[in-house]
């Protein structure tokens, strides 16, 4: 059963079925192969959304639309112009930046890619640097909004592996920093290399001045991520809280936000949610088919005998996940695979925490690796430019991020210093 679920998913991907409809097409073959009763879907199906901790899902994407349209995005771009706008290459420096900041609330790469590339895409082509390469920039940087939480993924991991969500975010600050400056710093030798951005600095305010007129969208981390960690609400309070901040900079304080945009933010917001909230209820059920075959234990049996030790099975789950990122959305990848891999992992004395961190970092490149990588056909249609353009400017992203996967794979105090410190463990 779980061998034809499986090459019925893999056909269904080759002939470009979306990523939902594969994996529900492919459970429902498994229940008329197993003669289970149908009612298992519905059953299924609504007991993988039936889950807390997903209601910050609808509200963070809420979160993320009304900062694009309430001007919190353009005031957090002059906010990181203001820090690093000023040397050779700041534009792309203050991409990188502006992405890491608005991780801090939105928890989606793509609301980030749309957000902020909406913006910084257009700034980049006006100051002379190729269309393709700020695409690629802005794809890249936009992975940190799953990575610096709060995060959707983690929280999706989080469920899945049965882990703490709060634990996730705390450890996930340390290699969201980590790769943000990686990518920082990348950006500025190679803009200085190939002799772009020597104008970056005009039209930059003053870091007073931009502080003052972003002081209210910076505030907004500051009380998402200090009510979580000060123990004033939950992850998934804090979404609510965020949509109810930004609703109010945005309408009140700003005022950008009229009635009209309501509609339109609240449509948008509603038809990813229901995508998400889609592939989700459909993972669920290929899971629980998969999990009743028996796989999750019979692939961690075959993983324990043929990858001996931590290293070992590290390595080789980064290479699958690596793999498995470049065709299958993330959030379906997290939902079926954290149940089968994280025990495996415990049982070579990896910690949980750790290894979604990996597993989240390896798999938000599936964002910016083709042919299925979200943030790119995002980024190319914010600068409406075809995918095949920005390949060649891409790959240098990549092997940046990859050599950073490394790092948090084989470093694991990179992630769980600050968990530990926070929880004292």
């Amino acid at each position: 059963m779980s061998t034809v679920m499986i090459l019925t998913m893999v056909l269904c991907f080759a002939l470009t079925i979306s990523v939902a409809v594969s994996i529900g097409l492919s459970a429902i073959v498994g229940i008329q192969i197993g003669n289970a009763n149908m009612l298992i879907s519905v059953k299924e199906m609504f007991s993988s959304i039936n889950k807390f901790p997903l209601a910050a899902i609808p509200f963070f994407i809420l979160a993320g639309n009304i900062m694009e349209t309430g001007g919190i995005s353009r005031r957090l771009v002059e906010f990181a112009k203001s820090i690093v706008g000023g040397v050779q290459g700041g534009l792309p420096m203050t991409c990188v930046l502006t992405c890491m900041i608005f991780a801090a609330v939105s928890g989606s790469s793509v609301a980030t890619t749309f957000a902020i590339g909406a913006i910084l895409i257009p700034a980049l082509i006006k100051h002379g640097y190729p269309t393709p390469f700020a695409a690629a920039l802005q794809a890249t940087s936009a992975e940190l909004g799953v990575i610096i939480p709060p995060s959707i993924p983690m929280i999706l991991y989080g469920v899945s592996a049965e882990v703490s969500i709060g634990e996730m975010f705390i450890a996930g600050f340390g290699p969201g920093i980590f790769i943000g400056l990686a990518l920082m710093l990348f950006v500025y030798v190679y803009c200085r290399i190939k002799g772009w951005g020597k104008n970056d600095g005009e039209g930059r305010l003053s870091f007073g001045k931009a502080s003052w007129q972003a002081g209210w969208a910076l505030m907004m981390p500051v009380i998402i991520l200090g009510g979580i960690y000060g123990g004033i609400f939950t992850p998934t309070e804090a979404s609510a809280v965020a949509v109810f901040y930004a609703l109010i900079v945005g309408t009140v304080i700003y005022r950008e936000i009229g009635i009209k945009d309501l509609s339109v933010i609240l449509r948008k917001s509603v038809i990813s949610s229901a995508v998400i909230m889609f592939i989700i209820a459909n993972a669920g059920l290929f899971a629980f088919l998969i999990t009743r075959a028996g796989v999750p234990d019979a692939i961690g049996v075959w993983l324990k005998d043929v990858l001996k030790t931590p290293a070992y099975f590290l390595l080789g789950v980064n290479a699958a996940l690596f793999l498995i990122g470049m065709f299958i959305e993330t959030s379906a990848a997290i939902i079926v695979l954290a149940p089968i891999l994280a025990p495996v992992a415990i049982y070579f004395g990896i910690d949980p925490i750790h290894f979604g961190l990996v597993m989240v970092v390896n798999l938000a490149l599936g964002m910016i690796t083709p042919p299925f990588g979200v943030n790119l056909f995002a980024a190319c249609t914010v600068a409406r430019i075809s995918l095949d353009r920005i390949i060649p400017y891409l790959l240098p992203f990549v092997m940046v991020v990859m050599a950073c996967l490394m790092v948090v794979t084989y470093v694991p105090e990179l992630s769980l210093t600050l968990r530990d410190l926070v929880y004292k463990k």
